[in-house]
């Protein structure tokens, strides 16, 4: 069976090869359809075009697929046919995902966004962390149980920074965390944990006390709230 699959993939690769013709792309149709294209809530991938030739870039590898016709190309990486087009509603630009049993189908799969449109990861790469919670929390509107929300991923990032003693985008990583995840002890403990590492015991104190309001066995609170107050 696996032999089989694989002859088919080699089979198919050969066709759309051997039908890959050169496309004589307009400077009005270059101009329209490359920028950046939402691939998911927190994913772009960039079409460009240099020396006339189609290029796509995502996550970081730019490649080139394979162009069928001037709307339409194959692109490897994905193993996916897609098409440009265009909402006959909104008049937005979209990449859609030809399927294979209905070529015919339309949909709109990729959403067309301004060059200057910024991922939540990506203000968070740069620290904007109101910004990356803005983004976040819209993606929580959507869909509460999404990926791109894990209270434990940015929960890994905020302990980076503390064992750097970068104390500040700690904080910052962690207080984002708390709006996105506010019924969670954890993203309260960690908190708390920033602040009394960067000598803020104060906030620390009460943010431990949130803690421990969610999670009345959390026991690291219960020691750090009882020592706080016997001072």
């Amino acid at each position: 069976m696996k032999t089989k699959s694989l002859f088919s993939l080699l089979l198919l690769s050969v066709l759309i090869l051997a039908c890959s013709s050169s496309v004589d792309y307009s400077e009005s149709f270059k101009k329209e359809t490359s920028g950046k294209y939402l691939f998911n809530a927190d994913d772009i991938m960039i079409i460009s075009y240099e020396d006339n030739q189609l290029y796509l870039k995502w996550r970081g590898l730019k490649s080139k697929p394979v162009v069928t016709d001037t709307n339409e190309f194959f692109v490897p990486d994905l193993y996916k046919k897609l098409r440009f087009v265009v909402h006959p509603d909104t008049k937005e630009r979209y990449i859609a995902v030809i399927a294979e049993n209905n070529p015919d189908s339309l949909s709109y799969d990729y959403l067309k966004v301004a060059d200057n449109y910024k991922t939540p990861s990506q203000y968070l790469d740069e620290k904007d962390f109101e910004k990356a919670l803005e983004g976040f929390l819209k993606i929580k509107e959507k869909d509460s149980t999404s990926e791109f929300i894990n209270q434990y991923k940015f929960n890994r990032l905020g302990y980076k920074y503390l064992r750097e003693n970068n104390f500040n985008d700690a904080i910052g990583v962690f207080i984002m965390n708390t709006k996105l995840h506010p019924n969670s002890d954890n993203v309260y403990d960690s908190l708390a944990d920033a602040y009394v590492m960067s000598g803020d015991s104060i906030k620390g104190y009460e943010n431990y006390k949130k803690s421990l309001e969610i999670n009345q066995a959390n026991s690291r609170a219960i020691r750090y709230i009882e020592a706080y107050e016997d001072k």
